[in-house]
């Protein structure tokens, strides 16, 4: 050691060295993470994306179906309803959907959520559904569908 000469940060006498921590001007973990990711943190990754779609996917497609039987309800619903306020106003019962949207009852018939069509299985009855009723004419609808619900039932009983 020469006499004298103090030690620096910058290493003896001044002169700059590259300790380990160091290289290309650049600290090492920085120059690490610039690498990118490793094969095995891709794979885990992907992995867990499969297992929550695995999860997500039928829950999806079971709220849709949910949906569509809750539209359904609602449809058959009003359908039957208009059909009898429609019997009880002019005394006779509707001969067709169309009578219903003629007359004003509905804007347009809905469509079947089960078949995506307008195409309702009318119930026609013989009986009157009025006192005052003349003619007999259709008493009921169903769905068109021959698809069974969530419950077991099918659409087409609703």
């Amino acid at each position: 050691m020469l006499r004298g000469a103090k030690r620096s940060s910058l290493g003896w006498l001044g002169a700059r060295h590259p300790g380990p921590e160091r290289r290309c001007g650049r600290p090492f973990h920085k120059a690490r993470r610039e690498r990118g990711f490793t094969l095995l943190e891709l794979m885990i990754v992907i992995s867990m994306i499969l297992i929550l779609m695995s999860i997500a996917v039928p829950m999806y497609t079971q709220s849709v179906v949910r949906a569509r039987e809750s539209v359904l309800r609602q449809d058959l619903f009003t359908l039957r309803s208009v059909i009898s306020q429609y019997t009880l106003d002019k005394a006779k019962a509707p001969q067709g959907l169309d009578d219903l949207t003629q007359a004003g009852y509905l804007r347009q018939i809905p469509i079947d959520p089960m078949t995506q069509q307008a195409n309702w299985e009318v119930v026609q009855e013989d009986t009157l559904l009025a006192v005052d009723q003349q003619q007999p004419g259709i008493s009921d609808v169903k769905s068109a569908s021959n698809m069974t619900a969530s419950d077991g039932t099918a659409y087409s009983t609703w």
